[in-house]
């Protein structure tokens, strides 16, 4: 019988799955749209049974659809879901509010300068490992404790997404290890959780391509899967991610360019700067730098819809996709946008600033610039945005012998090569560049004994286009980046003002 495996990955406006055949080769793919709520500035949103599992629970069925493949030819299944999240569910699993999302949701605030004060800076350094952010799931349970002390006292379990729905598909709570001893800090600390929550509300750990549990009669009903198929542990989006790009060995790195930036580097060695965030990993015995940039895709969507809306009717008419459109539009847009530069922190920023109150910039217009170039400009502002956080791990002495490019934006050549000319480095996409979805699969593989270790994963992953960078424009952007940094420099308490 031939054995397949399926991996699911939902994304900030996005639920996209793929079956991969014994080969590893995609036989299918699925995606399915939906929104991200956004009730208050800094509070964003997901409804996890209404988007999390009902997404997934599509998207199953139209794999399988797809396929014609028998569901007792499904061997494993990995899921992800993005960032990390915090979903306070009952004991039955029914969510008791909206999920709040990654770092993207800065509401705890408040929550953060508490704990900084509570703790003291070397305490904090002790206990999460990096100055406290967004990205932070106590904090995030200290606001619900104390604006909604309701749903706290309500709560079964304070999950992440990918706990969720491996619980929905197997009735365990389990949480990769690697999140829970970086996002999750210090809540598996059993003395320090009591300040936050109990420590039997937290989630057990396993490895990433654990196998813990099959899917039950129930799932199989809703998901069009056969009960009793192996379910591994599942992760993040960006930690899926970081897999299907093949970043397992030291001196690799990955971004992901999804509605948010992530950067994954695989370490040789614990780092700790307060500028971005070292950690274990999920491979074995290797180490991470992780971070983010809070848009990517949602700058690019936003730029669609307020400068390209007549692209969006368009479409209506004649099919033509917005996102190709506004990239020919650019085509001949010169480096450095002809003198427009774009800061790309419309939601807070996280690495290397970590100041949830940055704000957007288009500086330097003129009467000549158009849409085009502000466009163009907002792409290079995320590349400047990658390459310092790129100087940061220069000058800890960690060298990025690799860059890889993963996600959505890798659909477009233009913004690909204007971050390898910004970077001055190759960058490369994979062959199979869908991203989290083909990494969860592989990791369903490997957890269930399909591929021995992550180094045969990592064999498997086909290289693909490499955009090799333009000297020239290499050297407009180094005197650029000199820009870009100071205009958050000086005008970063402005920012402060305003919110």
């Amino acid at each position: 019988m031939a054995r397949y495996y399926m991996g699911i990955d939902t994304g900030t406006f996005e639920t996209k799955g793929v079956l991969v055949n014994e080969a590893f080769e995609v036989i299918a793919e699925a995606d399915v749209k939906h929104g991200m709520e956004n009730p208050r500035p800094n509070f964003f949103e997901h409804d996890a049974e209404a988007v999390w599992w009902a997404d997934f629970c599509r998207v199953s069925r139209l794999l399988l659809e797809e396929s014609g493949v028998d569901p007792g030819e499904i061997a494993g299944i990995g899921s992800d879901v993005l960032g990390c999240d915090c979903l306070p569910v009952d004991e039955a699993c029914r969510p008791l509010r909206k999920a709040i999302l990654y770092g993207i949701d800065a509401r705890a605030s408040e929550e953060i300068a508490f704990l900084n004060e509570h703790y003291g800076e070397k305490r904090v350094k002790e206990l999460f490992g990096h100055p406290l952010c967004s990205d932070d799931i106590a904090p995030k349970i200290l606001w619900i404790k104390n604006h909604e002390p309701d749903v706290y006292k309500k709560t079964f379990k304070f999950l992440t997404g990918s706990s969720y729905l491996t619980a929905k598909l197997t009735g365990r709570y389990v949480i990769d290890q690697f999140l829970a001893r970086s996002s999750f800090r210090p809540l598996y600390d059993e003395e320090e959780c009591s300040l936050f929550c109990r420590p039997d509300q937290m989630a057990e750990k396993a490895y990433i391509h654990d196998v813990v549990g099959s899917v039950t009669e129930k799932a199989a009903e809703e998901t069009g899967l056969k009960a009793g198929t192996p379910v591994i542990c599942g992760s993040g989006d960006s930690t899926t991610e970081a897999i299907s790009a093949g970043i397992t060995e030291p001196g690799r790195l990955m971004f992901q360019f999804g509605s948010s930036l992530f950067f994954y580097y695989c370490a040789d060695r614990l780092v700790y700067d307060h500028r971005i965030y070292g950690n274990n990993f999920t491979v074995p015995g290797a180490f991470s730098v992780s971070g983010g940039t809070n848009t990517a895709g949602t700058l690019t969507r936003w730029m669609r819809d307020t400068f390209y809306y007549d692209f969006l009717e368009k479409q209506k008419t004649d099919g033509s996709e917005p996102y190709q459109e506004m990239m020919k539009d650019i085509a001949d847009i010169p480096a450095g946008s002809g003198g427009v530069m774009v800061l790309p922190f419309f939601a807070g920023e996280r690495c290397p600033i970590n100041d949830p109150a940055a704000r957007g910039m288009i500086f330097g217009l003129t009467l000549n610039h158009t849409r085009s170039h502000i466009y163009h400009a907002a792409l290079e502002g995320i590349g400047f945005s990658i390459a310092s956080n790129i100087r940061v791990m220069e000058e800890l002495g960690l060298p990025v012998t690799d860059v890889t490019a993963v996600g959505g934006g890798t659909k477009n050549p233009v913004w690909m090569q204007i971050v390898a000319d910004i970077l001055g480095k190759p960058v490369s996409v994979p062959r199979v560049s869908i991203g989290a979805s083909y990494g969860g699969a592989l990791l369903a593989a490997l957890g269930t004994g399909a591929l021995k270790d992550f180094s045969e994963l990592s064999a498997v992953i086909r290289p693909g286009r490499v955009f090799n960078p333009n000297d020239g424009n290499h050297a407009v952007y180094q005197k650029l980046l000199k820009i870009y940094d100071g205009l958050y420099e000086s005008t970063k308490a402005y920012m402060q003002n305003l919110t």
